[in-house]
């Protein structure tokens, strides 16, 4: 559970506060760890020690220490130093650090494998409060989904890391992944606000958009006050993630809960959304129309159907605006300054954006 590299930085530091040379091995006698250049000399004699019934022994200059995990030998640490005392002293106290580095990673591993289980749905109900209970976790606590998605062009490998930077520091907050693709955070909140998800979210771009400023997508799902409910989150924001790259592809950060009717259009089986585009606009499409159309429809659409002011931010006469508006209703047979139409037409829009995203994704 502990890797090669925690364990080298772990006997570094301990060399330099202690100048005292350290290895540590398997029982089998393989090099996991070093700081002496000569380490798989004692190879032969790590084995020998770890078939004794010693806990601990003097070979070949060294002291030799076991460390366990529940009772199982999992590392053998040698120690040496000119000073046999020095060696022998130093040489218990990191093996009470491996035993303890052991401890500490055994219980993360536990956690981390019981929060993957809890957002795959995995557990029954009396699992997740009897396993959360053992491992300390607050069944109640306010906690929150969030999903990184980074860009595979500026990975380097060291995401994970990075976003535990952020994150691992804080006991109750939880950095995971299950699958290659998406890192993983279960967040605790001090309260019932989405201002605190927004600056976690926040603090995780900046940490990657110094790379590419396309580097990272990310999505939430709602706050939930139950630890069964993580992974209602989980698929919340999933969800968010999807539909965000459709109908929100400028927005770096999405939340579930500002998909709208995007998240209903998603769920749609796109041989539905044929024949609803094919009833509504026969053989043609919304995005069949030209730039200048299309700009006029957007704006038209962000300003609330109001002529006076769509014009006004198109630096077009009145009249202008409502000649392009009567060509758009001659075409389609949908007057966007009418409520219904426009609707009809804009949801018409957002189910073609949809269709296009899922063929690319098919390809």
């Amino acid at each position: 559970m502990i890797t090669n590299q925690i364990l080298q930085k772990t006997i570094d530091g301990l060399c330099a506060i202690t100048k005292v040379d350290f290895a540590v091995t398997d029982p089998e006698g393989a090099v996991l760890a070093s700081t002496m250049t000569d380490a798989p000399r004692y190879s032969a004699s790590t084995v020998d020690f770890a078939k004794s019934h010693a806990e601990s022994q003097v070979m070949d200059g060294c002291d030799f220490f076991k460390v366990y995990d529940d009772g199982n030998l999992e590392f053998i640490l040698i120690s040496r130093d000119d000073d046999e005392d020095k060696a022998q002293g130093m040489g218990k106290v990191c093996a009470f650090q491996l035993s303890e580095l052991t401890v500490a990673y055994k219980e993360r591993f536990d956690r981390d494998n019981f929060i993957k289980n809890l957002l795959l749905d995995n557990l029954l109900l009396v699992d997740i409060y009897n396993r959360s209970k053992k491992l300390h976790i607050d069944v109640e606590a306010l906690r929150v989904c969030i999903v990184i998605e980074i860009n595979d062009k500026i990975k380097r490998g060291d995401e994970m890391e990075c976003v535990r930077g952020i994150f691992g520091s804080k006991n109750h907050d939880f950095v995971t992944a299950v699958d290659e693709d998406n890192i993983i955070v279960v967040k605790q909140l001090a309260q019932n606000s989405y201002d605190e998800v927004e600056k976690a979210c926040e603090s995780v771009f900046q940490v990657f958009c110094d790379r590419q400023q396309d580097a990272v997508r990310i999505s939430y799902g709602t706050i939930v006050t139950d630890l069964k409910d993580v992974s209602r989150s989980y698929k919340e924001a999933v969800l968010a993630l999807d539909v965000g790259k459709i109908f929100f592809s400028d927005k770096q950060i999405i939340a579930y809960s500002v998909l709208g009717i995007g998240r209903l259009i998603y769920q749609l089986p796109i041989p539905l959304c044929k024949m609803f585009i094919g009833e509504i606009f026969g053989d043609r499409s919304p995005d069949d129309f030209d730039e200048e159309t299309l700009v006029t429809i957007n704006k038209f659409f962000e300003n609330s159907l109001n002529v006076s002011e769509t014009s006004r931010q198109l630096y077009i006469h009145r009249n202008t605006l409502v000649y392009r508006l009567d060509k758009i209703q001659k075409s389609t047979g949908l007057d966007l300054r009418v409520f219904d139409d426009a609707i009809t037409f804009k949801i018409a829009m957002m189910v073609v954006e949809y269709m296009k995203y899922m063929e690319a994704q098919d390809f």
